[in-house]
């Protein structure tokens, strides 16, 4: 078993808890994967107990709209139900799904993943290319001792390659670049075995699709570092089972800590381009259904490794799915004292946009408090949301002003641009989604099903959620009207025989009659009121008394 990251403390701190079973699945452009692992929470660690694959082409999408193919479709779910049974037959207490390029690009990708949930109850988040860069970096961290050195690291996948830079505390350069095994033999290859003319465009196609990722590595590099480049996923590991074979005969125990050269991959795929794709499938370790993009992805890896200046590379047989497991432990408070920066990589990066878009968070930290005080409040009388849904309105409260960077005048529809285009690591896609439509109805008109925003959320529970905390939202937007801290707390009763909430305000300063305040919450309660069904009315408190208990 591997200790999630051997240089961090491993000392429990407290009495060793019963070993979790979890699953995870990864959607991959070319295949699907699941890892089934033991969590020993005392360490922390875990181990891989099963392993699933099936290739089953999700970016074999149809030429003409982009859309993922009804048989394939239909191939991928067949193929997560038998996922599902593995992980229920090892018992398996949770499965994490998450998808990328192939289904983040497909017009049809959404309704799939809904179709997914409908018909086997699996939820399947949606990550960018920046969070599923950021979780193959935390699944490396957690299969290799990095020594506090900065380390390079390039997964090729189907659709996309992600090139990182971290060391053992963060990454520093998270990089999504859309050239991937299967993309790339599909829009550039149509000849077998490839025409000369054919594979100088893939060599170039790939080296300039990759100059931007590589210059963001270099430029975040410090005077004298030489990092180490480090591969992960099916290319590099079909690469590397193929050098070892030829090298040395025998087949490798593990490729983790497997080396290559840059000039073994040259000669390599100088053999690749001049074999037709059935030859390719006669090499000793090349996996079934790899021969027709192995070419693709290795010309990727070569280019890569040029533009990178690196001569030789290590392979990590630990990756996405093991980052979506690391991700798994941080956010249920397994890892606590260990990866500390990691674990607070929600509220960094809602901050870091906050920053960039000049928000006032003086202002915005008062917002938020309000609302998760009203949150917690009527939790369990007026709504049924968890700790979870209580994060997200926390970053819409932070964000939902941040439109003013762009115009005063409709700054509600650019906070949901900003947000939604911000690219907010440790979020999936749906989370940021919803956290964009809560800053989005702050203010003006409440949610409408012919808004396109609103539409774009695939189940009611996402839309009802919507309505309510942005409704919540509204009132925690009003308690700060004048927004210079004019009230310093606020108390919420509700009597359910008379469906009615009263709002007892308490002022910073003794004299302040809040007038501004009780004005606008006066103004904005009508939606609040109407979402939950109750008569809302706001009182000031006399200065003398301040409650202790409601916060």
């Amino acid at each position: 078993m591997l200790n999630l990251v051997s240089s961090w403390e491993s000392v429990p701190t407290q009495p060793p808890k019963q070993h979790r079973i979890i699953a995870a699945i990864d959607l991959g452009t070319n295949s699907l994967h699941m890892v089934v692992v033991k969590i020993d929470p005392a360490l922390p660690a875990f181990s891989i107990i099963a392993r699933e694959k099936e290739t089953v082409r999700l970016g074999d999408r149809n030429l003409s709209t982009g859309e993922l193919k009804p048989e394939i479709i239909k191939k991928a779910i067949a193929a997560l139900g038998r996922f599902q049974e593995v992980a229920k037959t090892i018992n398996a207490e949770t499965i994490i799904a998450v998808a990328t390029s192939a289904v983040r690009e497909a017009p049809n990708g959404k309704d799939f993943l809904h179709r997914v949930e409908t018909e086997l109850g699996l939820s399947v988040d949606l990550i960018s290319g920046q969070e599923e860069a950021r979780r193959i970096y935390l699944g490396v961290l957690s299969g290799m001792e990095f020594h506090n050195q900065p380390h390079m690291i390039i997964d090729i996948g189907g659709g996309s390659t992600e090139l990182i830079l971290g060391d053992s505390h963060q990454a520093r350069t998270l990089t999504s670049t859309k050239v991937g095994a299967v993309r790339l033999t599909s829009e550039l290859i149509t000849t077998d075995p490839i025409s000369n003319t054919e594979f100088q465009h893939l060599q170039a196609y790939a080296r300039g699709m990759l100059e931007r990722s590589v210059d963001e590595i270099l430029t975040n590099l410090e005077f004298g570092e030489s990092p180490r480049l480090v591969g992960t996923s099916g290319t590099i590991e079909t690469l590397a089972m193929i050098h070892a074979r030829e090298k040395s005969s025998l087949i490798p125990s593990t490729l983790n800590g497997y080396q290559f050269s840059l000039k073994d991959l040259r000669e390599l795929v100088n053999r690749l381009r001049k074999l037709s794709n059935a030859e390719r499938a006669m090499i000793p370790g090349m996996p079934d259904k790899r021969p027709e993009v192995i070419l693709a992805g290795s010309v990727i890896l070569q280019e890569a490794m040029s533009l990178l200046g690196s001569e030789s590379i290590t392979v990590c047989e630990r990756s996405l799915r093991e980052g979506v497991i690391v991700d798994w432990m941080l956010t249920h408070g397994l890892i606590e004292d260990k990866l500390r920066y990691q674990s607070s990589v929600r509220e960094r990066n809602v901050l870091k946009l906050a920053n960039k878009y000049h928000t006032n968070l003086e202002y915005s930290d008062r917002v938020a408090a309000f609302a998760q005080s009203l949150f917690d409040q009527t939790q369990g009388s007026l709504h049924h949301w968890g700790s979870d849904e209580g994060q997200l309105l926390w970053a819409a409260a932070i964000l939902h002003n941040c439109g003013h960077y762009i115009s005063h005048s409709s700054h509600h529809k650019h906070s949901y641009y900003l947000i939604r285009n911000g690219e907010l690591l440790g979020y999936t896609e749906t989370e940021i989604e919803i956290i964009a439509n809560l800053a989005r109805y702050h203010r003006k008109s409440p949610p409408k099903k012919k808004h396109e925003n609103y539409q774009s959320l695939l189940t009611k529970q996402q839309r009802q959620m919507i309505s309510q905390l942005s409704a919540i939202l509204r009132l925690a937007v009003a308690l700060d009207r004048r927004q210079i801290g004019a009230i310093a707390q606020v108390k919420c009763e509700y009597y359910p025989q008379l469906r009615q909430c009263n709002l007892l305000i308490f002022p910073s300063q003794p004299h302040d009659d809040c007038a501004l305040e009780l004005w606008s919450l006066d103004y904005k309660k009508g939606v609040f009121e109407e979402e939950f069904g109750v008569r809302l009315v706001a009182t000031l408190a006399e200065t003398a008394r301040s409650p202790t208990s409601h916060f």
